[in-house]
């Protein structure tokens, strides 16, 4: 048994779930055998997974299986086995990224700043860099985590987000690389054309002349903390120090929401370790799945 506030947010999550499968979801995880409708929907898989996930903060999947099955079992009779159960859950993985998509969509802040962006990335974790990654090869790769220093395999989370004063940013887009992947490589190729936009990001995307020529082109700036120039002589350095310093406090302010952003992923998701995936569609799932889970409560 749960209790009755508990009992409403499932009732509520089961019914944005079920009003959003028949309008889009459903084309995303079409049928074609003769099992097109299961006993248990996959609006029910969806369903439990998230609330389990999002109000029990049971992030593995043997665990919210078991969940289910000794305290849902009134409101899902036909629960299949953990087996069975994990299995359909690997067939959503783009019904959990649409979703997701939606949900950031939909309930987008009132108080966003339109012209004003923070992005950073993060990453998700398939394995240690001291060993060979063996999952989702065509996804993953070694990457290096410069924030705290170690290798890696797995995928970087991308985000672009708007800034909201005081608050959390809310993601306007978020994109997923191997590892390897450079953030400065992935901005020029996905964000650079965005129109009139003040991004703030850290020292990684800072290359002068090509923000100089985006600044013509789009009306878009980067701001960054200040970069050491090679070669710069220490009295010029000493000159600059000051006023960089000053700058590079106040940029690094406006973005450290971004980072406090990733905390709460982390927090309410457990986004960042994926060292239990076992396929490629179970990365997928976990991925889109866990986001889904930290921005459901944007429903309530």
């Amino acid at each position: 048994m749960i209790s009755k506030d508990k009992e409403c947010k499932l009732i509520e999550i089961y019914f944005y779930v079920s009003e959003k499968f028949e309008k889009e979801l459903k084309f995303y995880s079409e049928r074609f055998s003769n099992n097109s409708k299961p006993e248990f929907s996959d609006e029910e898989v969806m369903t439990v997974y998230l609330y389990i996930m999002h109000h029990e903060q049971q992030f593995k999947i043997k665990h919210i299986h078991r969940f289910a099955s000794e305290y849902l079992r009134s409101w899902f009779p036909r629960l299949p086995s953990y087996q069975a159960f994990n299995n359909r859950l690997n067939r959503l993985h783009t019904a959990f990224s649409k979703l997701t998509e939606t949900l950031l969509s939909e309930f987008q802040p009132e108080d966003c700043c339109l012209d004003q962006s923070l992005l950073d990335s993060m990453p998700i974790i398939t394995c240690s860099g001291k060993r060979t990654g063996k999952v989702a090869k065509e996804l993953t790769d070694k990457g290096f985590n410069s924030t705290k220093g170690f290798y890696y395999y797995g995928l970087k989370l991308h985000a672009l987000g708007f800034r909201r004063i005081g608050k959390l940013p809310h993601p306007e887009q978020i994109l997923f690389t191997p590892a390897s992947v450079n953030d400065l490589s992935l901005y020029k190729e996905a964000w650079s054309k965005i129109n009139n936009r003040v991004f703030y990001g850290d020292k990684i995307y800072n290359d002068k002349d090509f923000f100089i020529n985006m600044k013509n082109e789009v009306d878009s700036e980067m701001l960054t903390p200040v970069k050491g120039v090679k070669g710069m002589s220490d009295a010029l350095k000493k000159f600059n120090k000051a006023a960089d310093d000053l700058f590079s406090t106040a940029v690094s302010r406006v973005r450290q929401p971004i980072e406090a952003l990733f905390n709460w992923l982390i927090e309410k998701a457990d986004i960042q370790r994926a060292s239990k995936v076992r396929s490629t569609k179970g990365l997928l799932v976990h991925i889109f799945g866990r986001l889904a889970t930290a921005y459901i409560h944007l429903i309530f």
